[in-house]
């Protein structure tokens, strides 16, 4: 108990003290997930709306499929995308592996379903009388979707930050594209992985108690959001 009373207390001071290394390895992670949410909000959020508008043969298939894509475990990403981007592979003149580019492709594949799906969700439980009164006034498809996504904004918002919160979070992918490689493509919990196995538990605690910071106030934001749109 004293010892890990004594690492709580040395990792408490190393994020009081903004040690560089948590500074560098935070601000890595932030902006790597980042850049895979605003690209995958982007794609998700579009497709998303596109599919809750419109009825089409596979509509249900495509539904079951992203629930199945939700629970992908990251390793198997990981090791699609690794295939792909390696030397001999179909993508490897490109140089991808081992670079952020590659982790922020992975996460944004990650948390793409996850998004689309929360999107879907959240035009279905608008107020059912939105579509038919758009149609009525002769709303084209592109304004229609517009005017849907600013109703539905809070939801959808939700939905991107929740996207976040499981990009920022994944590690097995990020092992294994990023190589996790100091000052480069170290995340927070690749680093958490590597400095708890050579034993530095205080850094490690430091950037897990950075993390947990991070998804308390995700989940703070989810609600306000939650109140803004009820």
């Amino acid at each position: 108990m004293e010892y890990f009373a004594d690492s709580f207390a040395a990792a408490f001071a190393l994020i009081v003290k903004f040690d560089p290394e948590i500074i560098r390895i935070v601000v890595t992670s932030v902006y790597i997930s980042l850049s895979a949410s605003v690209i995958a909000a982007l794609l998700a959020i579009p497709a998303g709306v596109t599919m809750a508008l419109n009825r089409f043969n596979g509509k249900t298939t495509i539904q079951h499929l992203l629930n199945t894509l939700m629970a992908m475990p990251t390793v198997v990403i990981g090791l699609l995308l690794y295939g792909l981007f390696s030397r001999a592979g179909p993508l490897g003149e490109w140089g991808l592996l081992y670079t952020p580019t590659a982790i922020i492709i992975a996460q944004a594949i990650l948390i793409f379903p996850i998004m689309m799906n929360l999107t879907v969700t959240a035009v279905n439980a608008a107020d059912p009388r939105l579509i038919p009164t758009l149609k009525s006034l002769g709303a084209r498809p592109l304004p229609m979707m517009l005017q849907v996504i600013r109703t539905t904004r809070f939801a959808i918002l939700a939905g991107v930050i929740t996207g976040f919160g499981r990009a920022i979070g994944e590690v097995g992918a990020a092992m294994m594209l990023g190589g996790n490689i100091e000052g480069f493509t170290r995340t927070m919990t690749t680093a958490i992985a590597l400095e708890t196995s050579k034993g530095e538990f205080e850094l490690g605690l430091a950037l897990g108690m950075v993390l947990l910071l991070i998804a308390f106030m995700l989940n703070f934001l989810l609600s306000i959001l939650n109140k803004a749109k009820s």
